[in-house]
């Protein structure tokens, strides 16, 4: 497997055992990642009301 990581864009390579931060490069771009989420940095963009009540329209009668 191939892929940059999603914080700091360095590429990494491996299987996944060998990854143990995946997708993450490292322990310290996986708490980049965590604190943007906390500081409301990153967000959701859909409520998630609005995604239950599609399943709920999508589901079998």
């Amino acid at each position: 497997m191939q892929r940059p990581c999603p914080t700091c864009g360095r590429v990494i390579a491996g299987p996944r055992e060998a990854l143990p931060h995946r997708p993450f490069c490292s322990e310290r771009c996986r708490l980049i990642d965590l604190r943007s989420w906390l500081d409301e940095e990153f967000r959701i963009s859909t409520p998630l009301y609005a995604i239950a009540e599609i399943d709920d329209e999508l589901a079998p009668s």
